[in-house]
């Protein structure tokens, strides 16, 4: 049994959640380079080139790329041989984001009642996924996630008999529906499958995805291409203002299902894609 002392893990999703706030992840800001390239809109290209000197101004003054910093979604893979001591993991996760929001200057977005919303001023409480995983490590990854693309995200209990094409559409249409709303070009992860509460957890991790990484299996690999072609073909472009940079990946990670369900999920990401990953 390996020891982790709690206090470490409260330093530890401190930092996450400044240097996720901070810095673009590289596979997000090298893609805007490459896409930056290929954009046919002259208004596109202009409009990336921004958001790629904003992400670098981000990085060099230490500031936050979006002046919206998130609710935040934090994974926690524990192993089965590590013991938390001087406290419990909960406790130290819920002080290192109200650290790290304090800290780091980041904006507290997170109202104490869907009604009555009181601002809790400090960006607690997070959203927080465990998974039990072999070994004596503990991984945590701190992903905020914006209010502006969030809304645009969407689930659908579909049919079995609605197939894939019923699935494509349904993906597509709600990239369309978003517009210009979720800040485009996105990044769209999709969940399938799994049941009611699992697709959208699906389709959280599957932002975490680099997005230059397509899925192992080849039958989705060609399903994130054809929708990734689709979706760019459809004229929203960067920002809304047309273009064929509409999004910059499809991310689609799938599980068995029930043989009268079929659930999906799309969980829509501005090229904001925040993440970071520590190991303790």
């Amino acid at each position: 049994m390996r020891e982790i002392k709690a206090d470490d893990i409260r330093k530890t999703v401190e930092l996450l959640c400044i240097k996720a706030n901070y810095n673009l992840p590289d596979d997000v800001l090298n893609m805007l380079k490459k896409k930056a390239h290929e954009e046919v809109s002259e208004i596109g290209v202009e409009i990336l080139n921004k958001i790629i000197e904003n992400a670098e101004i981000a990085k060099i003054k230490e500031m936050p790329i979006c002046q919206d910093t998130g609710i935040a979604v934090i994974f926690v893979e524990i192993g089965q041989d590590v013991h938390v001591v001087g406290g419990t993991l909960k406790d130290a996760i819920l002080q290192g984001v109200k650290n790290g929001y304090r800290n780091g200057y980041l904006r507290k977005s997170i109202v104490n009642d869907p009604f009555i919303r009181i601002n809790t001023n400090d960006n607690t409480p997070p959203i927080v996924h465990y998974d039990i995983v072999d070994g004596d490590k503990l991984k945590i990854t701190v992903a905020p996630k914006g209010a502006g693309s969030e809304n645009m995200s969407a689930f659908k209990m579909m049919k079995p008999s609605d197939g894939i094409e019923g699935v494509k559409k349904f993906i597509i249409d709600t990239v369309e529906a978003s517009g210009p709303n979720a800040c485009p070009p996105l990044v769209v992860g999709v969940g399938i499958g799994g049941n009611f509460e699992y697709a959208p957890l699906l389709a959280k991790k599957a932002l975490l995805r680099p997005i230059d990484q397509r899925s192992s299996d080849d039958d989705v690999r060609a399903l994130e291409e054809e929708l990734l072609f689709k979706i760019n073909n459809l004229g929203i472009g960067p920002q809304g203002l047309g273009g064929m940079v509409t999004a910059l990946a499809v991310n689609i990670e799938k599980y068995p299902t029930h043989i009268a369900m079929l659930p999906v999920a799309v969980n829509i990401s501005c090229h904001v894609t925040r993440h970071a990953t520590a190991v303790l």
